[in-house]
């Protein structure tokens, strides 16, 4: 096969740590290993986090409302992150903001699937995402400046900019600034959001790096959603509201701050160590003032009847903070061995976690009424407040682990990778009037690989690994439920092509665990109507398969290409987590038709969701709701109108697919996003 030079990368051209702490690359790691590269987010117009997850390979997401957005890999939910390598905790469904944080900051993000307890400590077998900081490595003036436009007035302008701050180089600076305005498919809603971001590098002698920074998201969605849409007619029928349907007020605001100052320095002790020390401190807080309808619609009237809570809107109001600290040290480099060199990493890593959550008492006496819910335009006047607040959740986390792992060079085809953590976590504190004091102390997880070179190109791999995940979900008795518990085996092919500018990764899968937590239908946890109500499902399975295509098949056409199959099964061979695809297939590519001009375009299709946790209000019988089948397509072009200035144009879900993107959370739907477009005008320098 003919060499192919590509510039502007689908694949990772650096190492990463987020697997092993090894700095190993994609092929070198015994685990599946997905990485969203600067030149895939630019091509895709990706704005948030949930947006790239959405399109990555393996993994599933639902969109709860407007700010909040679950992820799920191999069947089970994602919970761990990582910013840098250094793990962090986002609050439930990232209701802080967290899953809608802003791609301008990140030079890239990275997806490893199966459990990786070895570097996140507590964690699920499903997958970790690590988002990549813009480092300041530019010694002369660089950056761009974008400005677009989109469907329902969506206005963004983003300036990006780098420089060397002396003479000599030594001190470097960047600085990076988002501002976002516009409205959405839904009545009401208007979003306003600002980004800022700025970190500085320095070369404190040859072999020492210091890096400081600082970034803020301030997001301020008016009339911003709670919930999704109601689910039945009172007559027990369903109902089919328009995709601009909301249930959400004039009033209603779900204002999030996202805020993070972090400090590293990297020290080479010689040409095979170095030590690195990290510090994060991370502040996501919300505001809200938001308003839940539930109940059935009365489909004469239009008045929302049955509710479950008792009333028919149920207005809600706090303010709540998650601060973490963190703190991490790690030694890794080379040693001699046998004649072969090999590699070792050593770590320790502490965080602490302070979560808080004030809500004000509505005046129930003077609540407005609903009224005809087929005529809903928002009207509903903001309820009469109280003066004094109540203590909703005040919850402290604490995490510390211990780690180590090696890889051994046996012979020129034959690698090991060894290693453990030690975890301790505990929480303690309240939350929703219950009094929680729990966690485990060091618990040990192991971790193992083997790479095999069948030939230059070809690379058999095998890992395991155990799981342990402490779980905030409680049962009807308002307790926690015990710790996830199981193991994780995966097996592999890593193959390169066309002179490594094509990789592909065959992988298969098997998880076990124990303690998974399942919704109990029609069940609240006692003392919060509005918290569902979870048990414990022991000997649960997930196996399955999956295929990843990502480089350059040519010099100017670049591609990424996945497909995902798994089945996910208790003890008694049901499934779990219905409302999560068994099978995904991605496809997103780019061509370089003409020296100026770049075409794209993609698809992705994921089979059949549902849920059976409903109940019919007229015949108390659960009932499914699903989502058949579908396939989202994508289109985009770029044109270089001269070395610096560019156009581009993106358009997502081109055949305006009607489809739900979450199914029955509290008996309710949402829909995914209709056909829209970005036009966007680019000037580098």
């Amino acid at each position: 096969m003919d060499n192919v030079v590509v510039t502007g990368s689908y694949l990772l051209e650096e190492e990463t740590d987020m697997a092993t702490g090894l700095g190993l690359s994609p092929q070198d790691t015994p685990q599946s290993v997905s990485v969203i590269t600067a030149q895939q987010l630019r091509d895709r117009d990706f704005d948030t986090i949930n947006e790239v997850v959405r399109y990555a390979p393996g993994v599933s997401t639902s969109e709860i409302d407007d700010v909040r957005n679950t992820f799920f890999a191999r069947g089970f939910e994602i919970r761990n992150y990582q910013i840098d390598g250094v793990p962090l905790a986002w609050s439930l469904a990232g209701d802080s903001g967290e899953t809608i944080a802003d791609t301008a900051i990140y030079e890239r993000i990275e997806l490893v699937r199966g459990a990786t307890g070895l570097m996140t400590g507590a964690g699920d077998p499903s997958a970790s995402i690590n988002l990549v900081r813009k480092r300041a490595d530019f010694t002369d003036l660089q950056g761009h400046v974008n400005a677009s436009y989109g469907r329902w007035n969506n206005r963004q302008l983003t300036a990006d900019v780098g420089a060397a701050l002396n003479a000599s180089g030594s001190v470097r600076g960047r600085v990076i600034a988002r501002m976002e305005r516009g409205e959405a498919e839904m009545d009401l809603y208007e979003d306003d959001k600002s980004v800022f971001y700025g970190v500085l590098e320095a070369d404190m002698g040859r072999d020492t790096l210091l890096r400081v920074g600082a970034s803020r998201q301030d997001s301020d969605p008016y009339a911003a959603s709670w919930g999704a849409l109601p689910n039945w007619f009172s007559d027990g029928s369903r109902t089919n509201w328009p995709r601009s349907t909301t249930t959400a007020a004039h009033w209603t605001r779900w204002h999030t701050t996202n805020t993070n100052y972090f400090a590293s320095v990297v020290h080479a002790l010689s040409d095979a160590w170095q030590l690195n020390a990290n510090y994060n401190y991370i502040d996501n807080a919300a505001k809200v003032r938001l308003l839940y309808l539930n109940g059935t619609v009365n489909q004469q009237t239009g008045e929302i009847e049955n509710s479950p809570y008792g009333l028919p809107a149920y207005p809600y109001r706090s303010q709540g903070a998650h601060e973490q600290h963190s703190f991490d040290l790690q030694l890794k480099g080379e040693f001699a061995w046998l004649g072969r060199v090999h590699q070792l990493v050593l770590g320790a890593l502490h965080s602490e976690q302070d979560s808080s959550d004030n809500t004000f008492a509505p005046d129930y006496a003077q609540l407005d009424s609903v009224g005809n819910f087929f005529e809903w335009d928002g009207s509903f006047a903001e309820p009469i407040w109280s003066d004094t607040t109540d203590v909703a959740v005040d919850l402290t986390t604490k995490q510390t682990g211990f780690y180590a792992a090696s890889r051994f060079s046996l012979s020129d085809r034959l690698n090991v990778i060894g290693g453990f953590r030690l975890a301790s976590w505990e929480q303690r504190g309240t939350q929703y009037g219950a009094a929680l004091d729990y966690g485990d102390d060091d618990v040990l997880i192991p971790y193992a690989g083997v790479l095999y070179d069948l030939t230059p190109r070809h690379r058999l791999y095998a890992s395991y690994t155990e799981i342990f995940q402490p779980q905030n979900e409680r049962d009807i008795n308002a307790a926690n439920l015990d710790p996830l518990v199981g193991r994780s085996h995966e097996v592999g092919l890593k193959s390169r092509f066309l002179d490594q500018a094509l990789e592909t990764t065959l992988s298969l899968f098997l998880i076990e665990q124990d303690n998974l937590a399942q919704a109990v239908p029609g069940e609240t946890v006692p003392g919060n109507d509005l918290e569902q109500a979870y048990r414990e499902v022991d000997g649960t399975r997930s196996r399955g398969v999956e295929f990843e295509a990502i480089g350059a098949l040519t010099a100017d056409w670049n591609i990424s290409f996945s497909v995902t199959s798994f089945r996910a099964e208790d003890a008694d061979n049901n499934k779990v987590n219905t409302d999560q695809p068994r099978n995904l297939v991605k496809l997103f590519t780019t061509w370089r038709a003409l020296p100026k001009l770049t075409l794209g375009g993609g698809v992705n299709w994921q089979d059949d969701v549902y849920s059976d946790v409903l109940a019919n209000p007229i015949t108390g019988e659960d009932e499914r709701l699903q989502q058949d089948a579908y396939a989202l397509v994508s289109l985009m072009a770029r044109y270089d109108i001269n070395a610096q200035l560019s156009v581009q144009l993106n358009a997502d879900n081109v055949t305006d697919e009607t489809y739900y993107s979450q199914v029955a959370f509290f008996e309710q739907y949402r829909y995914g996003k209709p056909a829209n477009y970005s036009l966007g005008l680019t000037y580098q320098f």
